[in-house]
């Protein structure tokens, strides 16, 4: 982030535009580019102006109420929040391991849920900036538009969303704030009949998640320049991998690698992720900004979700996928791949990933009978580490000896990667913006950088309410020169 020099009555004379709010992502949140007299500009921030409360409000409650109650951050990722707090509230219960059973089922909800949010996130929030491009017709660019164009793509990503919610339905019992996850393990098997006819639909499945890594990568080719050059910057990567180094979604030790691709730390246990990272608080925005503690807020910075995670693992687990990973990790010809456009790439071997494990887990006769629940010596303090679809997921909970939450400390998604988005928005904007003429299709390129991260603002700021858009440029006097509005 740039700060400009002070003029010499101690002030700054910086003009500024505001995209208010940020739209085709999960929340509300708006964007200032500040820009000196040169039209250069000299920072970018992503404002998150909402009030953030669940981490206040939880305490008091009895803690197995929590697993359903933090559902309610966030209509599109509530499972993620649900199989976090349920991970930590099992070491309060004494569960150090739950049953086979339950944890066959719990990862089966969790690969539904990273797939309907991938196919979300690309089919219908995405790809029409990607089919289009970037400064194409407002009207047209949006999912109807994409159903019109390439009616086969659409159709293909409403349904494997559809598969997905189905798979959380079978598990948690709703496709939204479901209840099936209890701390120390499950309270449902997975019905024959749900399993049967999920079963019945997972080969297609994984077909249709195949062709959209397929359509990514050939996007790619198409214009390489844009794809490897938009918001392209160095950072860090954060995610959990195995204790072999496989990519794993719902457990793990932490990893860290430098922005030369050297592992930093490896193997850290959630429990000890306070020793780890740190939050640093800015006047501008009510999202935190996390970073290692070792190498403090200006250098330990990083990204997680999609891009950090299949960078960060040694393999994926499943054939497809790990033949998609070896491609992707082959783009960046030894070097990390730090294109902010490789998010998509990423999210679709994801995808593909976990519709493969669906596959596989459907097939284990365990998730119809067997143990759902264990238990063990009572303790009052729990963390608990996932992988959520937009990347490493942290909830933090003490408990009382009366069962009352005394303290709940959440770091999603989200705002893991806060600086990061910054920094996307800063190259973006020294790259497309002349600092004269606003455009809608300016305005759309700053949001391309922000909505490849997939952020959702409802979580990392739980925010309410909504916001008209408008693009303001000022003058560095504080004169208006010109204004976009989008109702």
């Amino acid at each position: 982030m740039g700060t400009a020099r002070e003029t010499a009555d101690g002030r700054e004379h910086l003009s500024r535009v505001v995209i208010d709010p940020v739209s085709r992502v999960e929340g509300h949140g708006k964007v200032s580019l500040l820009l000196d007299g040169q039209g250069r500009v000299r920072e970018a921030r992503l404002h998150i102006v909402e009030f953030r409360g669940f981490e206040v409000f939880i305490q008091g409650r009895p803690y197995w109420e929590v697993p359903v109650m933090v559902q309610r951050l966030c209509g599109i990722c509530p499972v993620s929040h649900h199989l976090a707090a349920v991970k930590a509230l099992d070491h309060v219960v004494g569960a150090a391991h739950v049953p086979p059973t339950a944890h066959k089922l719990r990862r089966l909800m969790h690969y539904g849920q990273i797939l309907q949010s991938h196919a979300l996130h690309f089919f219908h929030l995405s790809s029409p900036d990607l089919l289009f491009g970037f400064e194409s017709e407002p009207g047209r660019r949006n999912i109807v538009g994409v159903a019109a164009a390439h009616p086969d793509i659409a159709r293909q990503g409403v349904l494997l969303r559809k598969f997905g919610q189905e798979v959380i339905r079978a598990t948690a019992g709703k496709r939204i704030h479901g209840t099936g996850a209890v701390p120390g393990g499950m309270n449902r098997h997975l019905a024959g009949e749900d399993r049967a006819a999920l079963a019945a639909e997972a080969e297609r499945m994984v077909q249709w998640s195949h062709e959209a890594v397929g359509l990514v990568k050939r996007l790619h080719r198409a214009d390489p320049a844009l794809y490897d050059g938009f918001g392209a910057f160095e950072s860090g990567f954060l995610s959990l991998v195995r204790g072999d180094g496989a990519m794993d979604l719902y457990e793990g030790g932490l990893r860290f690698r430098d922005a030369d691709g050297a592992i930093v730390f490896d193997h850290v246990r959630d429990q000890d992720y306070r020793h780890l990272i740190s939050e640093e608080v800015r006047p501008w925005s009510y999202m935190k900004f996390p970073y290692l503690r070792r190498l403090g807020p200006q250098a330990g910075w990083y990204r997680v979700g999609p891009l950090a995670r299949v960078q960060n693992c040694d393999f994926i687990p499943t054939p497809l996928a790990e033949a998609e990973r070896r491609e992707f990790i082959d783009h960046g010809r030894g070097a990390p791949v730090r294109a902010t456009l490789a998010y998509h790439w990423a999210r679709m071997i994801e995808m593909l990933h976990a519709a493969e494990l669906i596959r596989g887990l459907l097939a284990d006769p365990e998730l119809l009978a067997g143990p759902l629940v264990a238990e063990g010596p009572r303790a009052n303090e729990g963390v608990g580490v996932i992988e959520a679809p937009r990347g490493t997921l942290i909830h933090h909970y003490q408990v009382d000896d009366d069962d009352l939450v005394s303290l709940c400390n959440l770091i999603v998604s989200t705002t893991h990667n806060n600086q990061a988005m910054n920094t996307a928005i800063r190259a973006v904007a020294d790259r497309y913006f002349d600092g004269r003429a606003l455009t809608e299709g300016l305005l759309n390129h700053i949001e391309v950088a922000i909505r490849a991260f997939d952020p959702c603002l409802s979580c990392a700021t739980h925010a309410l309410g909504q916001m008209p858009l408008a693009l303001e440029l000022h003058a560095a006097d504080g004169s208006l020169v010109d204004r976009l509005a989008r109702d």
